[in-house]
């Protein structure tokens, strides 16, 4: 794998904040497999410094959220139909539902959690600032969940990357298709989540109806 050695750091670096910050900023991209894949690129390739692709990972993911936020604040609820048209799969009614949900419950700390929620990740945002949620709470928020998710994942990886460095260097494609698998294992598990929350509206607004009936 010398060919990793000629990838130029700058552009790792630019990568990996470019896409968490589309992430961030409600586009549907693989963040936290780009992130992962880096940051076990950092590991194994000396050259890519693990300090500088935390920082511009969480510079990413705070100014992507904040942009969403101010997206969603100035289109509202016709930018939240507009994306369920052009990306169904991640914006359709169930997921924005759920979505929704959390930020009723939780408030700022959806912002926060949902940053390490694959599907959240992209409603943070733009989610925030169509209900209007006060920009000095998103903004702790977001800074504390970038910072933290960001810096934390590429800290973590990137020290048990070294623990395994040698091993890696034989198999780096194994740690690759290992970040492409946590990623899509991530997106499975908050449709699910999605799809079952839909199902208990669904049944909760049939019992009116069930007693009307009655």
């Amino acid at each position: 794998m010398e060919w990793l050695e000629t990838i130029p750091a700058v552009s790792v670096y630019l990568i990996v904040g470019l896409v968490i910050g589309l992430e961030s900023l409600g586009i549907p991209l693989p963040g936290e497999i780009v992130l992962v894949s880096s940051a076990l690129l950092a590991a194994t390739q000396d050259h890519i410094d693990p300090l500088v692709l935390g920082a511009c990972a969480s510079a990413g993911a705070i100014i992507g959220d904040s942009i969403g936020y101010l997206i969603g604040r100035k289109g509202g609820q016709p930018l939240v139909n507009w994306a369920g048209r052009k990306f169904p799969k991640h914006f359709g009614p169930d997921q924005v539902a759920m979505a929704e949900e959390k930020f009723d419950k939780w408030g700022m700390w959806a912002v926060f959690f949902g940053r390490f929620i694959a599907l959240l990740r992209i409603f943070a945002g733009p989610l925030s600032g169509v209900l209007k949620m006060p920009y000095w709470k998103f903004l702790i928020a977001n800074v504390l969940g970038g910072v933290i998710w960001a810096g934390g994942t590429t800290a973590l990886i990137y020290y048990v990357g070294k623990v395994a460095e040698n091993w890696l260097h034989k198999f780096s494609w194994i740690g690759l298709v290992a970040a492409v698998l946590f990623g899509i294992g991530s997106f499975l598990v908050m449709k699910r989540r999605a799809a079952k929350a839909a199902a208990q509206r669904e049944a909760s607004a049939a019992k009116p109806v069930d007693a009307m009936a009655e």
